[in-house]
Formats: structure tokens, C-alpha cells, sequence
């Protein structure tokens, strides 16, 4: 894989083909990429070891619903490495057959958090009813295998496309400030060639000893050495309870700082591993 051309390669992502994972990916990476969907996120982490992806695109945080728990329990089973980021606006569309009008709908289907992010106009049409799906792109392959102008979607744009459905009405999601951060896992050697020079923010994973001052050890020193932290979550860890694993993302301009920061952080810490470096992403 050392001569891979990283704008042709094949990207595992989790959903239906025209999901908002697939749409991250093309955001990122341009339209010569070949994207592979996969039904869970188990298998999207699988799909590299078994020949079928080159990379991985998952998603790691919406700014409504928090962190994809998930995902970060994969990541820290996997050698995968952050390499990428990008922020998807998350717009949520109407969907209808060809054909369809939107006053004929009695019935629309999508992802669980996608309905709960359109309550306004949900309110405002009372009498449609809500149908949950796996996914939001899935439920507009699902729509048109039916063959029901009664029976809508809600996905993104690139779903109606990809699926030769209508929009009959346009982001009708309630908060316009949704946004998910996706983020690029490639192999360590890949990961390094895919680095630009403009890699500075850094994803971090420890666990911290059991004594006091323990979290504040390990967080002065980036602190004193200038390295900006920019995101701090604590997780349980499975099977120790009341233990917790700590995420932070952080940010420094200069290389030799965050190395020294991470040194003293790695002394303070039972255990440190970086996850990626990665240029961040602007909105």
C-alpha cells in the first residue's frame, strides 16, 4: 500500500450508499475515491484487515448529540491512526418518490436521531407518523422499493440523488447549528504519508493512577509548555468499574512543545497513547 494514491483509494464507512458518512468522505478525500458502505460499525473497522477499504471514515462527535461512543471503543482496539478531519453540516431533507407531493405523505421514515433532530416539523404535521430505520440513507432505498407516494424519507441531499428520489422540502432539521466531525483512520505507515506539514492538532487517549491530583498532573503540563486543550471526556472503562479512560484533543504550533508536554504527561499518567495528528478542520 506505500504507492497508494490516497484521492483514488477505496474508504469504508458505516451506512447506506448516499449516507452523510459517504458525503464526509467525498468532502475530504474529492469524487475520485470508491466508497465502501458497511452495516455497522464493527465491520467498517474489519473492512481494511480483510483487503475490501484502503481507509476508514467515521464520525467521532456531533455537535448536538455528543461523541460516537462507539467509534472510540474501536478505535482504541484498533492500530489505526487519526491522519484526517473534516465537519459535515448535518441538513436534513424531505424526501418523497418522484411524483409525490408533500401534502399526500402519511408516513415518514429515518434514522431515530434524525426524527428526533425535525421535532418542529413534526409538530407542525401532526398527522404524519414517524417509522424508525437503521439509517438515514437506507430509509430512502427502503421508500423507493416500496413504491408509496404516501411514504417519505428524511436523509441528506446526497441520498436523494444517489436513490433518484425528490426533495419536496429542504432542511427541515430544528437546529441549523449541527455539524458532525469525521474523522480519516488509515494504518500507521499510510497515516505518516497522508500527514501534511500543517498536522497540529493531536487526539489523545489516558488513564490516570489512583491518587489524588492525579487528573491535574496530567493536564499542567500542557499548560505550561503552551499546548492548547481543546476537548477533555471521560468514558468508563469496560470491565473496571469506576475507573475511566480520558479523550483529549489538543493543539500545538510548535512540534518540540507538544513533545515535551507529552513526555511530562506519559510520567503522570498509568497510560498514554496518541490516536492521530491531523490538520484540524475549519467550519
Amino acid at each position: 500500500m506505500a504507492e497508494l494514491n490516497f484521492r483514488k483509494m477505496r474508504v469504508a464507512f458505516q451506512g447506506e450508499p448516499g449516507a452523510f458518512s459517504e458525503a464526509a468522505a467525498v468532502q475530504l478525500l474529492g469524487d475520485g475515491i470508491r466508497t465502501v458502505p458497511r452495516t455497522t460499525f464493527d465491520s467498517a473497522f474489519g473492512a481494511i484487515a480483510e483487503g475490501a477499504a484502503d481507509g476508514l471514515l467515521v464520525p467521532v462527535e456531533n455537535t448536538l448529540a455528543g461523541s460516537v461512543v462507539r467509534v472510540y471503543d474501536l478505535l482504541l482496539e484498533s492500530k489505526l491512526e487519526m491522519c484526517g478531519e473534516t465537519i459535515l453540516p448535518i441538513e436534513h431533507q424531505l424526501i418523497g418518490m418522484p411524483g409525490a407531493r408533500r401534502e399526500d405523505l402519511r408516513a415518514v421514515a429515518s434514522h431515530p436521531m434524525a426524527l428526533a433532530q425535525c421535532e418542529r416539523f413534526f409538530s407542525g404535521s401532526p398527522q404524519l407518523k414517524r417509522v424508525p430505520a437503521e439509517d438515514t440513507a437506507g430509509s430512502v432505498r427502503e421508500m423507493m422499493e416500496r413504491g408509496d407516494r404516501q411514504f417519505g424519507a428524511i436523509a441528506g441531499h446526497r441520498a436523494a440523488g444517489h436513490y433518484g428520489a425528490v426533495i419536496l422540502q429542504e432542511n427541515i432539521q430544528d437546529n441549523a447549528e449541527n455539524f458532525t466531525r469525521f474523522v480519516l483512520l488509515l494504518p500507521p505507515e499510510q497515516a505518516k504519508l497522508y500527514r501534511g506539514a500543517d498536522a497540529k492538532k493531536i487526539s489523545l487517549a489516558m488513564r490516570l493512577a489512583h491518587k489524588p491530583g492525579a487528573l491535574l498532573a496530567s493536564l499542567e503540563p500542557f499548560a505550561k509548555h503552551g499546548v492548547n486543550l481543546l476537548k477533555i471526556e471521560s468514558r468508563p472503562i469496560h470491565g473496571r468499574p469506576w475507573e475511566y479512560q480520558f479523550y483529549l484533543d489538543v493543539e500545538a504550533e510548535e512540534p518540540e512543545h507538544l513533545e515535551l508536554a507529552l513526555k511530562e504527561v506519559a510520567e503522570a499518567t498509568s497510560e498514554l497513547r496518541v490516536l492521530g495528528k491531523y490538520a484540524a478542520a475549519r467550519r
